[in-house]
């Protein structure tokens, strides 16, 4: 579905340009936007010096007051199954999730329920200490920031030019998609439990690697098919290149996300691509189908307004 822009001042396109926004091909007529999180949306510092700091702090004492829960240990499990596809793997550093052994008394059980609590924690902060973008890691990380963010204790930092860029979207009808390694769980958290309030209703929806790898073109595919959207009219916005590739592969327009504290990326990378640094700098030219035709429609009728007046004149 095109943009409605019929609420803009002018009908058929809404404009921004600043010079923050450099290169790359000129913006075609779009119907969908689809945004990374960290390093686009977000700074890269608060999940990195927030986010999962907060995990690693906090992990072992949330499963003591979270490990009778049956949401606890279905994510617990998932993560043992993952370990032991590690393992198997031959995954280097592989921390394996203990699992509860047949029989024993009272006292020998809470030992081991010690014991394999240990062992998750040991586990997450392994996969934490790579970076790894998994889904039973995601998860459970998501579960844990759930408490987080309802009980106060974290609060997500969006910038305050995506706050604007969201208002002026929604209002023109322009839907925005979230297309971000960590869980769709995380990814509402965020922006439910934002420091600019609840930003949730101006997303349409939320992808995770659920639906593929980031890097992968066949990712991309797999999203327009979801949203029905043709990719020449999406546009993708991310901080990483390999996304941003991968999306332009398939037919997406892109831009790189170039923000305080992210990883530098080469002139020509940007010259190919375009960047943005500022949501307020992207240049962003919106298209109204309806808002065409309207024009067409009041055109049409003012000339025939014109040609039978002219008639009657006569």
């Amino acid at each position: 579905m095109a943009v409605d822009a019929t609420t803009t001042t002018t009908t058929t396109t809404a404009a921004t340009t600043t010079s923050d926004a450099a290169a790359g091909k000129p913006l075609q007529p779009l119907s969908a936007v689809v945004v990374d999180i960290e390093g686009t949306t977000t700074p890269i510092s608060f999940v990195h010096d927030v986010l999962f700091p907060y995990v690693s702090a906090s992990v072992a004492a949330f499963l003591d007051e979270r490990w009778a829960d049956a949401e606890c240990q279905e994510r617990v499990s998932a993560l043992r199954l993952q370990a032991d596809k590690d393992i198997a793997d031959g995954v280097d550093g592989a921390v394996a999730v203990m699992s509860f052994p047949d029989g024993g008394d009272a006292e020998a059980a809470a030992s081991v329920v010690a014991d394999v609590k240990a062992s998750v924690v040991a586990n997450i902060k392994w996969q934490m200490s790579i970076d790894r973008k998994i889904g039973a890691l995601k998860a459970f990380q998501g579960y844990l920031w759930r408490y987080a963010y309802e009980n106060g204790k974290v609060k997500g930092d969006v910038f305050d030019d995506v706050v604007v860029a969201l208002n002026e979207w929604k209002a023109l009808g322009l839907p925005v998609y979230i297309y971000s390694s960590g869980s769709v769980e995380a990814q509402k958290l965020l922006f439910k439990y934002s420091e600019h309030g609840d930003l949730l209703p101006h997303f349409k929806g939320h992808f995770d690697t659920a639906i593929g790898p980031k890097t992968e073109a066949a990712s991309y595919e797999a999203i327009v098919r979801e949203i029905g959207v043709p990719a020449g009219r999406v546009l993708f916005l991310s901080d990483n290149v390999k996304e941003v590739q991968a999306a332009a592969s398939v037919g997406y327009q892109v831009r790189i996300a170039v923000r305080e504290g992210n990883a530098a990326v080469a002139d020509e990378q940007l010259a190919e691509f375009g960047s943005l640094a500022s949501f307020a700098g992207l240049g962003l030219v919106a298209y109204a189908d309806k808002a065409d035709k309207a024009d067409k429609a009041a055109e049409h009728g003012a000339d025939e307004h014109a040609a039978k007046r002219a008639r009657v004149e006569a």
